[in-house]
């Protein structure tokens, strides 16, 4: 079986976020996928499961290495990537990922030499559920209660796999906050967000807008370098709360500097009243490919 080795949400190589993109797996078992995702111990692996269209679309699963999830970011882009790159001859500008959470269009712009620039993956709508107050949000990362936001809410968020997303007041607390384990051991009793993402104004650039981390040890990730999916969520969170002041949302979100793999992350979206229209974009480059034997 071969595979690829991607960084997605990365700039150059070494970057971004590491996935193994698996090819015809159709015939694996779910424990197989499992036992190969904890082998490679990326944020995710993923199994397309053909190398022929189905309705549309192509069949693929992503695992972490703790278990299977219905939908992720990076692996939807890079996964894409990797299709059109091994059966479509590199050179497309749409196609359709089926994955468990819901059918997601991926779609493709390229430099002038004719490189692939950005993938642009439309979420779903997302669904806002249960806050959890602000003092209970300062404890679960350890933070002074003055650095998490006042004017916007600790909520989960989904677009497909739900977040807590946690709003801070600047860079210098996303950067100090730490995971108190005790704390998200709380949160999981609860049921709902297994994940914490927050972030906060400013980045580690000039062109940078928002500066945002992910704690998700229930994943078998303690941090995750960049999150997709996360920041289809903190899109339609920003429409929402009109946290640039108004409907609409676009940024680059840095992701992943604390712990050595600096991403890129690009949001766009707007509160159309009955529904909130998202898009995540990311760059993919590729590092390895190979052969399971």
């Amino acid at each position: 079986m071969n595979f690829l080795i991607l960084d997605v949400f990365a700039q150059k190589k070494y970057a971004g976020n590491q996935l193994a993109v698996c090819f015809d797996a159709g015939e694996l078992s779910t424990e197989r996928m499992q036992a190969i995702a904890k082998e490679f111990n990326f944020p995710e692996t993923t199994f397309v499961l053909s190398d022929q269209e189905r309705d549309g679309g192509w069949d693929v699963r992503i695992f972490t290495p703790n278990e299977e999830v219905p939908f992720a970011g990076h692996p939807t882009l890079g996964t894409s990537w990797a299709i059109a790159d091994r059966f479509l001859d590199g050179s497309v500008e749409r196609l359709t990922l089926h994955l468990k959470a819901g059918d997601i269009p991926v779609e493709f712009s390229y430099r002038d030499d004719g490189a692939t620039d950005l993938l642009w993956m439309r979420q779903l709508a997302p669904t806002f559920g249960e806050t959890l107050d602000r003092p209970e949000a300062a404890r679960l990362l350890s933070l002074d209660i003055d650095q998490v936001a006042p004017d916007f809410p600790a909520q989960e968020v989904s677009t497909g796999l739900p977040f807590l997303l946690i709003a801070l007041k600047d860079l210098e607390a996303v950067r100090q906050a730490r995971l108190d384990h005790a704390a998200y051991q709380r949160l999981l009793e609860r049921g709902g967000a297994k994940a914490v993402y927050l972030f906060g104004r400013g980045g580690y650039g000039p062109e940078s807008d928002i500066a945002a981390r992910l704690f998700a040890d229930h994943y078998g990730i303690p941090e995750d370098p960049a999150t997709g999916s996360a920041c289809g969520c903190l899109a339609g969170y920003l429409a929402k709360y009109r946290y640039f002041g108004g409907p609409e949302a676009a940024a680059r979100v840095d992701q992943g500097y604390e712990i050595g793999r600096p991403s890129a992350l690009f949001l766009k979206s707007a509160d159309r009243d009955e529904e909130i229209e998202i898009h995540v974009g990311g760059r993919v480059v590729p590092v390895a490919q190979g052969e399971l034997i």
